[in-house]
């Protein structure tokens, strides 16, 4: 399978011809879209199709960030004024009642996101909840009782699986513990590896998501120099080895301010650490080029994982 080790993203509500050029002859692994290019569902739906032709594959990867309510990028088409937190406490009240209406919610949303054209959803996110988890993970996660978070989770994936929307766990190995937005600064955390693996790293494991996204956070006990995204220690002791994830890791985003270099060299530094795809989420045309041609084809790993995938889309 060749594409390239890269999830892209554009600019506004439909392809330039630079874009257009990007996706039928630099072979991105898939595309993010955001905000910025939804205004409205006849315009959302034709430009997916028309990334899927461009790309001459109908099921393309195109990824989008809805979990609900704070991280809502098709409010103007989808209206759910839920989020994990919501069900995450209704299940300390009633087990039954939350899988119920949680199962009977995901199914309509991977409905609504199938008829659409998206085939990938980045939820659930797995943070557990702290006393002071930086608002930034807040609502969108289940629970601070890792066991809820374990079971949602477990629950998410199965049936988005089952109506073919592919989801993306994050923030592996967990953000919870994080006072600070990785968006703007790079977050660090005190925590032992025994607290992170009996904690924070609980609802990872034994997933059966077939993506993971990094958290960019320094694990100061775990590895002082790099942040998890850039440590081999993190990606190949912890994330594969320790919590056993078997499925692609996606970096996050490579342009958030947590990563200090410029973003070909924070590209090759997530590579080489242990991450299969990067993330890129700016749509700046000549940075999506710049990064491209300095990315490998994924590996043989990820050309088969990524078949495994598109088993389940079709």
């Amino acid at each position: 399978m060749k594409k390239k080790a890269i999830i892209v993203s554009i600019k506004g509500l439909k392809l330039s011809k630079r874009e257009e050029q990007l996706l039928s002859e630099e072979k991105p692994w898939g595309v993010i879209l955001f905000k910025r290019n939804i205004k409205s569902l006849n315009q959302i739906k034709n430009l997916i199709k028309v990334i899927k032709k461009k790309t001459n594959d109908r099921n393309f990867p195109i990824l989008i960030d809805e979990e609900g309510l704070s991280v809502s990028r098709l409010r103007k088409i989808i209206n759910h004024n839920f989020n994990a937190n919501f069900f995450g406490r209704l299940f300390s009240i009633d087990k039954k009642l939350s899988i119920k209406f949680y199962t009977k919610y995901l199914n309509s949303l991977c409905k609504k996101l199938l008829n659409i054209g998206f085939n990938i959803n980045t939820i659930p996110v797995l943070d557990v909840l702290r006393v002071n988890t930086n608002k930034v993970i807040g609502n969108r996660s289940f629970s601070n009782k890792k066991e809820i978070v374990k079971k949602l989770g477990k629950i998410t994936v199965n049936i988005c699986h089952t109506n073919k929307i592919i989801c993306v766990v994050k923030h592996i190995p967990g953000h919870g513990s994080s006072t600070s937005d990785s968006h703007y600064t790079m977050p660090k955390v005190n925590l032992s590896y025994k607290k992170l693996i009996s904690i924070d790293c609980y609802p990872f494991k034994l997933t059966k998501a077939k993506l993971a996204m990094t958290a960019h956070i320094l694990y100061k006990k775990i590895d002082p120099l790099n942040v998890g995204t850039f440590s081999k220690k993190i990606i190949k002791e912890l994330i594969r080895k320790k919590i056993g994830f078997k499925g692609i890791l996606i970096s996050d985003d490579i342009s958030m301010k947590a990563l200090k270099y410029d973003l070909v060299t924070n590209a090759k530094k997530s590579l080489d650490a242990g991450c299969n795809i990067v993330l890129y989420c700016a749509g700046n045309i000549r940075e999506n080029f710049k990064l491209i041609k300095s990315v490998p084809f994924i590996d043989n790993f990820t050309a088969k994982k990524t078949s495994e995938i598109y088993k389940i889309l079709r």
